[in-house]
């Protein structure tokens, strides 16, 4: 079982797309260089963009191993964003997607890209 955020945990208003929640329980969002945020990697990381980025609600749902990259959802928008962790604010977002399945044939790209 995925160990996601709970409803007391996510901003009001915000579930989980259920195109997410199907991806990922099929393993799906696991695909070299993105990872699943689950457990406590995802509590620390929403912890700290709300500290760096209090401007806004993000919800991250995957990491990329090889830079500070979080994949997000953006509450304010309901889109998919790229952030750039650990930057300046303002300067953070790297990619935008309309949908989750967006951004998954991108993580897609991306992993065989990585080969």
């Amino acid at each position: 079982m995925l160990d996601l955020l709970s409803e007391k945990e996510l901003p009001g208003g915000f579930t989980y797309p259920d195109a997410f929640m199907r991806a990922a329980e099929s393993g799906l969002i696991s695909l070299e260089p993105w990872w699943l945020l689950e457990g406590d990697r995802l509590r620390v990381r929403i912890s700290g963009l709300r500290e760096r980025f209090p401007e806004r609600q993000l919800v991250p749902f995957a990491r990329r191993e090889d830079n500070d990259d979080v994949a997000c959802w953006d509450v304010g928008s309901g889109k998919v964003c790229i952030i750039h962790d650990f930057t300046t604010p303002g300067r953070e977002q790297r990619a935008e997607y309309p949908h989750f399945y967006d951004w998954l044939r991108s993580a897609v790209e991306d992993f065989i890209q990585h080969d």
